[in-house]
């Protein structure tokens, strides 16, 4: 299945450049209907099944549907919302092919199926569910009947992903088209979505010129992914530093570490003020400890070229001298998370001057709110917020959340679909700032190492399953590694 994500808009301009170059319209309708019966005989034996449709090429597609799966002798009904007479175009047509009878889209339709096709209405739905399409999908939702949605789960906002007024129909599984929207990966429209599956219907590869939103996955970052040099050495490898909290709150900074080590940074080291060197010594062996005193101790670690990145935040304390150790770190490739972001609530042009494309920032919702005021709540959705907010900040940006957003400053958008609940647990995001900054470190692009440490830390998740704590995180990386560098080769 492809990474690369369409808006509703470009899946539009996809239609037209297919009908320009050749391919018909009706044949689109025809291949798009076929997948979709194609994909309900892999799962379910016949069995009673009533197709809704709507009044648009949706409904088209669900007319193609009803047709395919009663020649494959399957008892069929279609429920129409509106009358055959009112239908245009090549929806028309395919309704014309159909040779069952068509009956009104009500309630009462529902009873006695035991499969429900959903083609109401596609992902270019601008408006609530109303009326009878309205009151049908929410007795669907009550009857626990398996359901395949067409293009995407009808009254969901195709760009958006969520649904309109709160009123969406709940698929078991979606067929989409060419490719995924951006309501298949964001939440809560992944989950309403059910299984996805993207079929290919005869539009041309040409037909998406240059696209900007992409599903996490290798096929995003593999290319870029770090390599071990048969000639290398620890140092060609990197040198990430890892900035500690006073003595109280040392744990955040020693997660970050072991992320980094285990992600591949040839060395890691622990910067850590006076107070915390001995508890940090007393529980690191592989990773070195670094002690330094203010901005200006840092600024003289860092004289160090050898260390080439850095995570800052993560238990430093919110206030004026977390501000001043970040304009310290900045010297170099960083990681800004926690309380380096906190700390500059209130005037973040203060920090935005200071950065750099190579930087990169991972807030949770919360602290993305306290950077960028306002921002999301006034997005269109995820992706549009955290794109505004790199073009912003001038560095890549990390919207943390199940369905975490990355932008770089020029508008490229990764969405993160495989992070499982079970990351919601302290010191994970430590951790996920560690994968980011050894990749930094071993000389990865920032928008690529973001986005692989990200995928990396949610299949982590999985790997391990229930009771994860975040100290486990790092412990599956060798594994995944090794699985992925055979997947990349």
């Amino acid at each position: 299945m492809s990474n690369e994500i369409i808006t509703v808009a470009e899946m539009y301009a996809a239609d037209r450049y297919a009908s320009e170059h050749g391919v018909a319209s009706l044949t689109l309708m025809e291949n798009a209907g076929r997948a979709v019966a194609g994909e309900i005989v892999k799962r379910w034996t016949p069995r009673k099944t009533l197709v809704l449709c709507g009044p648009g090429n949706n409904g088209g597609d669900g007319f193609v549907v009803a047709r395919l799966l009663s020649e494959r002798g399957w008892d069929v009904r279609v429920a129409l919302l509106g009358s055959r007479e009112e239908l245009k175009g090549d929806a028309a047509a395919m309704a014309a092919r159909w040779a069952g009878s068509t009956e009104p889209l009500t309630v009462r339709a529902l009873e006695g199926a035991e499969l429900f096709v959903d083609a109401l209405f596609g992902a270019g739905l601008q408006r609530p569910l109303e009326g009878v399409a309205r009151e049908t999908v929410l007795a669907l939702n009550g009857m626990g009947v398996p359901v395949v949605a067409v293009d995407i789960p009808s009254g969901l906002h195709g760009n958006l992903g969520r649904a309109l007024d709160n009123v969406c129909v709940r698929a078991d599984v979606t067929v989409t088209f060419f490719r995924m929207k951006p309501a298949h990966v964001l939440m809560p429209g992944r989950l309403l979505c059910g299984e996805i599956v993207v079929a290919q219907i005869g539009i041309p590869e040409a037909a998406l010129e240059r696209p900007q939103i992409f599903a996490n996955g290798p096929a995003l970052w593999g290319k870029e992914f770090p390599r071990l040099d048969p000639l290398g050495h620890k140092y060609s490898r990197g040198h990430a530093l890892i900035v500690s909290g006073p003595a109280h709150a040392t744990g955040a900074a020693r997660l970050a570490a072991r992320g980094a080590l285990r992600i591949g940074a040839g060395l890691v080291s622990v910067a850590s003020p006076p107070d915390a060197v001995a508890v940090n010594a007393a529980h690191l062996t592989s990773i070195m400890v670094k002690p330094f005193d203010g901005p200006d101790g840092l600024r003289e670690l860092l004289k160090d070229k050898r260390l080439n990145a850095v995570v800052i935040g993560p238990g430093c304390g919110v206030g004026e001298a977390t501000k001043e150790l970040v304009g310290a770190a900045l010297s170099t490739k960083c990681v800004l998370d926690a309380d380096a972001l906190t700390s500059f609530q209130g005037n973040p042009a203060q920090l935005f001057y200071q950065l750099s494309p190579d930087n990169v920032l991972t807030p949770h919702e919360g602290e993305f709110e306290r950077l960028f005021p306002g921002l999301l709540a006034r997005s269109p959705s995820r992706i549009e917020a955290v794109r505004e907010a790199a073009k912003q900040a001038g560095c890549v940006v990390l919207l943390k959340g199940p369905d975490t957003a990355i932008s770089s400053p020029d508008g490229k958008v990764c969405v993160n679909t495989i992070a499982p609940p079970s990351l919601a647990t302290a010191g994970s995001g430590d951790v996920l700032a560690g994968f980011i900054c050894g990749l930094l470190a071993q000389g990865m692009a920032s928008f690529e190492a973001a986005c692989a440490a990200v995928w990396l830390h949610g299949e982590a998740a999985n790997l391990f399953g229930p009771g994860l704590i975040s100290e486990d995180l790092p412990e599956q990386l060798p594994a995944l590694l090794g699985r992925l560098r055979q997947e990349v080769a």
